[in-house]
């Protein structure tokens, strides 16, 4: 077991790393915990934590199935039963649309995925320029352009969160910290 925490520590402490890191997975268990009560399968949701950005890589578009084939490949080498490796991998691949889903434990995944959106701006603040180290690659008249459009698509959604809790606490700030970050970028 401390093989495969310091196969994740490595890859969450790469020098690329500015957001997508120990950091966040930090700040995703401390949400999670919050609603713990709620969750039906905890270690599933501890397991997609851990590898939900196991493979990171701005320039590609795979990266959440590629994460998800690495915790079905411990998973299963660790002999958990195939509806709890599916319900990982489901978890995990809704990392990279958010959408709702049937399932509330994903739900609830991916509302914490994105409670930093809805944190107070100082929080937001450091958030947001973390990402764009992680995209320092693309000069900023590309990067703010997909940015905005990214901001955008999550400010005209009729709710950001799925999930009472989420909504409730974070939605109100989330929408104001996207349209804070959007006028920056559109200066």
């Amino acid at each position: 077991m401390k093989s495969l925490w310091r196969e994740i520590e490595k890859k969450h402490t790469k020098k690329n790393r500015y957001y997508h890191n120990l950091s966040h997975l930090e700040h995703l268990y401390t949400q999670l915990t919050k609603v713990k009560d709620e969750i039906q399968d905890w270690e599933m949701i501890l397991f997609a934590l851990f590898y939900h950005d196991y493979v990171y890589n701005i320039l590609k578009q795979d990266n959440e199935e590629k994460s998800a084939r690495k915790a079905v490949a411990v998973l299963k080498q660790l002999k958990v039963e195939e509806n709890r490796i599916a319900l990982c991998k489901k978890i995990i691949v809704a990392t990279k649309g958010h959408n709702t889903s049937k399932n509330n434990d994903v739900n609830y995944f991916t509302d914490a995925d994105l409670s930093i959106l809805g944190m107070e701006w100082e929080d937001y603040n450091i958030y947001f320029k973390q990402v764009r180290k992680e995209y320092k690659y693309y000069p900023d008249f590309v990067y703010n352009k997909g940015r905005i459009k990214v901001l955008q698509h999550f400010i005209a959604m009729p709710r950001i969160y799925k999930t009472d809790y989420f909504y409730a606490t974070y939605e109100l700030k989330a929408k104001e910290n996207l349209q804070q970050e959007v006028d920056l970028l559109s200066k």
